[in-house]
């Protein structure tokens, strides 16, 4: 196992948190509803083991956030169109 140190951890945890908001962002514009919050859910439970109890807490009220946001109906229909 690679020790990183306290500040390279930290950076480390950063850039993770970073990188599953941007997972939650795409899913919200790439999936319907449904899909969305299941994706979310993945995101989160995964999300929890590696994360510190204070980030983890960020991602979760952004996720709640980017959940009750409505996507707009143009991009609604193209999730749905065949």
């Amino acid at each position: 196992m690679v020790n990183y140190g306290s500040q390279g951890g930290i950076i480390l945890n950063s850039q993770i948190l970073q990188a599953c908001k941007e997972l939650i962002d795409d899913a919200k514009m790439r999936c319907a509803d449904l899909v969305f919050k299941e994706i979310c859910l993945d995101i989160l439970s995964r999300a929890r083991n590696i994360l510190t109890e204070k980030q983890f807490k960020v991602l979760v009220a952004y996720a709640a956030e980017r959940m009750r946001e409505k996507v707009p109906f143009e991009i609604q229909q193209e999730l749905v169109a065949p």
